[in-house]
């Protein structure tokens, strides 16, 4: 197991980015197209280079149910300018969310998948399973055009969920495709559920071997408290699945565990106290280098432990072992992100934030090589 070396061990060293040096381009905002609210953001870059930015779409207001469209912009300029909306998958007032794209990088194949239930349904009836109705569903959609189009959903649910689970979300941010040898191609998909009996939060992964077309349940942290999780391939070929930690009285910060198997299973939880959060999504990036999983893992979030604020972008070069670099993105509310490798060796970073509050906007931010100590 990983030694976590505390924070206080470390100078918070900061990223070469200056912010005034870059900007954040709005890509979704409330009531453009008549959508009062766009929350959950995930991104992909394409095998052509193309952005895809996805979003949940909510029709009436912000809540978490009613009437969701999962949407997406495309941008074939590194995320400079975007395209207007196209519509992933509409159904009437159901929930149609929790947004997972993965790329394959041999066809070119863009695989998302993602959750459905309907509307009228919130997530503690869904918890509690208040209504037979209430359940809550996965699937997987395909686009061959690099998400200009779409196939109909295709369910999964049975392969993936457990009978005694309720709630059960997918991300929400991008999916791995692995790259180490023994489980190569293989696609990986974070996720969480609930006990039905116990209402217990449990993090988890599914995974295929056959480029999205079926789907087998993988590990489960034994350890409740994970929910909203990130996974990212690490140098030496295990996984890390790091998670949103509802455990606030054992650490107010982020937790973790290693797959060891291309995540057919997943080990004890861990926290990783330099990782600070306030309970909210966070995302992980394995930094590329000319194409190939290296040792340097990038990470997202709300640097704060009592709100949804200062955006912050933190950087490890052992693996995720230590976390000593950092770079604050924006100071103000924020919520959600998900990072993703542009080409020449930047990143980038889709990100909720506004003035009063974090869901007034989506925005994405480029952020040049030559600006990050990657190389010291």
């Amino acid at each position: 197991m990983r030694k976590i070396i505390t924070a206080g061990l470390f100078l918070l060293i900061g990223f070469i980015l200056q912010a005034q040096g870059s900007t954040i381009v709005d890509v979704f905002q409330k009531g453009e197209e008549g959508y009062a609210c766009f929350r959950i953001p995930a991104i992909v870059q394409s095998k052509s280079g193309a952005l895809l930015a996805f979003a949940e779409a909510r029709k009436n207001n912000c809540s978490d149910t009613g009437n969701i469209y999962l949407v997406l912009k495309r941008s074939e300029d590194g995320g400079k300018n975007w395209s207007p909306i196209i519509t992933v998958w509409d159904d009437q007032d159901n929930v149609c969310g929790n947004p997972v794209p993965i790329i394959d990088q041999a066809t070119g194949k863009v695989i998302l998948v993602a959750c459905w239930n309907p509307g009228e349904c919130s997530e503690k009836q869904i918890m509690d399973k208040m209504h037979s109705e209430c359940s809550r569903r996965i699937y997987v959609l395909f686009s061959d055009d690099e998400g200009k189009s779409w196939s109909a959903p295709k369910e999964i649910t049975s392969a993936v969920k457990l009978s005694d689970w309720g709630w059960y979300a997918t991300g929400p941010c991008h999916g791995i495709q692995i790259q180490n040898k023994r489980h190569k191609g293989r696609l990986v998909v974070p996720a969480n559920c609930s006990i039905l009996e116990t209402k217990e939060r449990h993090s988890h992964l599914i995974y295929s071997d056959d480029l999205g077309n079926t789907w087998k349940l993988g590990g489960t942290v034994k350890k409740s408290g994970g929910n909203e999780s990130s996974v990212v391939e690490l140098k030496d070929g295990d996984l890390m699945l790091n998670m949103r930690n509802y455990n606030r009285n054992e650490s107010k910060t982020r937790s973790y565990a290693i797959s060891k198997d291309g995540g057919e299973t997943l080990s004890e939880m861990e926290y990783i106290p330099e990782l600070i959060e306030p309970i909210c999504q966070g995302s992980t990036l394995n930094y590329l280098n000319k194409g190939k999983i290296s040792h340097k893992i990038l990470f997202s979030n709300p640097a704060s432990i009592d709100k949804r604020e200062k955006m912050t972008i933190k950087l490890s070069k052992d693996n995720g072992k230590t976390w000593p670099y950092a770079k604050l993105i924006y100071s103000g509310p924020s919520a959600y992100s998900d990072l993703v490798n542009l080409r020449k060796g930047n990143i980038g970073l889709l990100f909720e934030y506004g003035e009063n509050n974090p869901y007034e906007r989506i925005g994405f931010i480029a952020i040049q090589k030559d600006k990050i100590k990657f190389s010291e």
